[in-house]
């Protein structure tokens, strides 16, 4: 994406746009970590074609990351989270450190996927054993731009190694599960200027020999928190894709056993606001879905399904969007019908009626979140902004309102996109200085539209019921 910034002006181009399949091989699934750089490349040789450039940043998902050898050599493509290796990783990490001793270090909760938990299922490997440098996967495409070594605080704070309190390696936490805290890399915050690109960086792309790169909040959530446009700070957010992100901006973490139990974590956001969310399933439910039934030959657009939905009967059937059962790649259809039975609950016998499952069990998990954040918090919420990709599903922004029984502000589509700029701006002079500032060139320049909620808190106050959640 190429941005163009200004005090009222604030536009995004796309330039290039391609897969991220994970490939698996001899039973493990990798992240294409080289096919990615190599897009990356690709991206920035069109950009540099077409415009000026005067900054580059870069950002991603969380958690994944790649190591690195005494010679700074990438050891192995990484390992995607979605991998089955973490299968156990949890209990074997609540063997070494307790459980609530980490959350009050690190604010984040024990959960399969993060970092700290592929590191514990890598234990042992060649691999770990050879390792000098972690680096997170914006930090090692940075590093293969530029040849510096760091590492971003927003996604730092995903690993579940990083000191909330402090925002240090919480060096104490890697000793006490085996690892090497010398593997981690001096931090960096979002607005840091790395420096300018290699030689043959430029070489392959075109870029102008002093143009710098720029440490954006390189977790995409944070990058899109930026970009909420929010005017105050009552709202909720609910960063909406592979995975929905939802809560509330902080400014201090919740450490609480309650907030733990909860499963909400305490990522570092821009200017150190706290994201204090809880993870919830997202898109990825009907991406695989919907990848499942082309791979079956049924080839039906997304709106399709989506038309189908909204014509299906209301909330006959839902299931609990956070089950982790539904966490890997498979027969995504086949697991909500199994869940549906176990439920005892009617098994969906379409694909418009799979898809109004999972959409109204995102709303429900949605609804969850919001109520939550406040509880666990003391933070009141009067609306709830929904960015990224799901912000262009109508249905999905309606019946989250409905759930939530407040108003939902959808969009901006591009949020992470539209932070990571404002963050590059920033640091180069040519975007607001503070959060409200950059929030509301958002609001001034990107659409937005308003979802009220429909009045049915009965209906959803009942669903919800099945599922134990009220």
């Amino acid at each position: 994406m190429v941005a163009e910034v200004a005090p009222d002006r604030l536009a995004l181009r796309e330039v290039h746009r391609f897969g991220n399949a994970p490939v698996i091989v001899a039973g493990t699934m990798h992240t294409d970590v080289l096919r990615l750089y190599e897009e990356v490349l690709e991206g920035l040789r069109t950009a540099a074609a077409t415009a000026e450039i005067a900054s580059v940043g870069i950002d991603s998902w969380g958690v994944d990351y790649g190591l690195l050898d005494a010679d700074g050599a990438l050891l192995g493509n990484p390992v995607h989270y979605r991998d089955v290796r973490t299968a156990g990783a949890a209990e074997r990490l609540a063997a070494m450190i307790d459980p609530a001793e980490l959350y009050g270090i690190t604010g984040i909760p024990t959960i399969p996927i993060n970092t700290l938990c592929q590191l514990v299922a890598a234990a042992g490997t060649a691999q770990l054993e050879a390792a000098r440098t972690l680096l997170l996967l914006p930090d090692l495409l940075t590093y293969w731009l530029t040849g510096a070594v760091a590492a971003e605080m927003t996604n730092a704070s995903t690993t579940q190694l990083l000191d909330v309190r402090t925002g240090r390696w919480a060096a104490e936490v890697a000793e006490q599960v085996g690892l090497r805290p010398d593997i981690f890399p001096p931090l960096r915050n979002p607005g840091d200027i790395v420096g300018p690109t290699l030689p043959e960086v430029r070489a392959r792309t075109g870029l102008a020999a002093l143009t710098p790169v720029t440490t954006a909040a390189s977790h995409d959530t944070a990058s899109a928190v930026v970009a909420v446009p929010a005017a105050g700070t009552d709202f909720a957010f609910i960063s909406c894709g592979t995975w929905s992100l939802v809560g509330v901006e902080l400014d201090r973490p919740v450490l609480t056993k309650a907030s733990r139990l909860a499963s909400f974590t305490n990522e570092t956001g821009v200017d150190r606001t706290v994201r204090y969310l809880r993870n919830v399933m997202g898109l990825w439910l009907l991406q695989e879905s919907i990848r499942c039934w082309s791979a079956a030959g049924l080839r039906v657009s997304l709106g399709e399904l989506v038309g189908q939905a909204a014509s299906s009967e209301p909330l006959r059937t839902v299931v609990d969007a956070d089950d982790m059962d539904l966490l890997r790649a498979g027969d995504m259809p086949a697991r909500i019908a199994a869940a549906c039975a176990r439920a005892g609950q009617p098994v969906p016998s379409e694909p418009g009626q799979t898809v109004r499952c999972i959409i109204d069990s995102l709303a429900l998990a949605h609804r969850r979140a919001v109520r939550q954040a406040q509880q666990l918090s003391g933070h009141s919420v009067s609306v709830v902004h929904m960015v990224g990709g799901g912000s262009r599903n109508a249905l999905l922004c309606q019946l989250t309102a409905d759930a939530c029984g407040l108003p939902v502000l959808a969009g901006p589509a591009e949020a992470t996109a539209l932070g990571n700029a404002l963050i590059q701006a920033r640091a180069h002079g040519a975007a607001p200085a503070d959060l409200d500032g950059m929030r509301a060139l958002i609001r001034r320049t990107q659409p937005v539209r308003r979802f009220d909620p429909s009045g049915s808190a009965d209906l959803w106050d009942a669903a919800a019921r099945k599922l134990g959640q009220d």
